[in-house]
């Protein structure tokens, strides 16, 4: 079977690794990277041994499938150009910076019949994986996602920047619509929010909790979940899962608690999501199936992340017309 033929847009912090990830595994060839700075792109597609280009066109006719990792704002008009010429795309997280766009992009990979898959990458975290496997009908979900402000994130807020990785979880594991939204954050650098928590009630009764924040000085990147019978807690730095299980013994002694928590630690291997992510998403080309993160996933999380920001930003208005 021919190798596909693949290129990256975007060759910054995070489409360099694309880049790398891509040179590295055998079922494709790096035909090219474009970036408009020129000089970054020379530099990776030297380390790379493949071409550079200042303008994503030149790679359309010349690619199967393309990884695109630009700014949000940029994401929609490029990955358009890519499905309409064919070829199938992944794009990064969020997929777009409105739901329209969002789904203008679903109906044109469905009419192109091609690949469209989105960089929600914690899909592909070890942990995240294994938690899937264990939650039956979430009670409640708490998740922290904090670590240190990054200067290159500039035209969004933390919400679309953050938060929305463990939305996209979140919706999957409660497999229902939000019914009730309360959000609340503060900007600290600049006219977006820094820092925001929301509550999501589901028709289904489950309650989440987010936080996110981009002030915080160390990383911490966690997901709780409460569920009958067991509360399950996720690293998803370390890759590690805690199950803490409840265990009945009516046979129980006198004096001795008929319940006990029994708590397991299971350690996984560690592999890199975003190696496990291409992988998958050169797989699905290859065999023309659906990705684990459609189109219609990262709308869905673009959707509900948008509706946060809205209440985080007009909280923050009426907080400063006090003053």
């Amino acid at each position: 079977m021919p190798k596909i033929r693949v290129g990256v847009v975007g060759v910054g912090h995070l489409g360099q690794h694309h880049a790398r990830v891509y040179a590295e595994l055998e079922n494709c060839e790096l035909v090219g990277v474009a970036d408009v700075d020129a000089r970054a792109a020379q530099k990776i597609a030297k380390q790379y041994k493949t071409s550079a280009f200042t303008d994503y066109r030149d790679l359309l006719g010349r690619v199967d499938a393309c990884s695109i990792v630009v700014p949000t704002v940029l994401h929609y008009e490029i990955a358009r150009d890519f499905l309409e010429h064919g070829v199938h795309v992944l794009v990064e997280k969020p997929i777009t910076s409105s739901v329209e766009q969002a789904q203008d992009l679903i109906n044109i990979a469905r009419d192109k019949q091609r690949i469209l898959q989105v960089g929600h990458i914690e899909r592909f975290n070890t942990a995240i994986m294994r938690l899937k496997q264990i939650v039956r009908n979430p009670a409640f979900i708490e998740a922290h996602r904090l670590g240190p402000y990054d200067p290159r994130v500039k035209d969004v807020g933390v919400v679309l920047d953050l938060m929305i990785h463990d939305l996209d979880i979140i919706l999957q594991l409660v497999n229902a619509p939000a019914t009730y939204i309360e959000a609340a954050g503060v900007g600290i650098y600049g006219t977006q929010e820094d820092i925001a928590n929301a509550r999501i009630h589901f028709e289904n009764g489950c309650i989440a909790n987010l936080t996110a924040s981009r002030v915080t000085p160390v990383r911490k990147r966690k997901i709780r979940v409460f569920q009958r019978n067991a509360y399950i807690s996720i690293d998803y730095i370390e890759q590690d899962v805690e199950i803490y299980r409840r265990i009945y013994n009516p046979d129980a002694p006198p004096g001795v608690p008929k319940v006990t928590i029994v708590r397991t630690k299971e350690t996984l291997k560690k592999q890199e999501p975003l190696k496990l992510e291409l992988q998958h998403f050169l797989e699905c080309v290859e065999r023309g199936t659906e990705p684990m993160v459609k189109g219609e996933h990262a709308r869905d999380a673009l959707g509900l992340a948008v509706e946060i920001t809205r209440l985080v930003h007009e909280r923050l208005g009426k907080y400063f017309s006090d003053y």
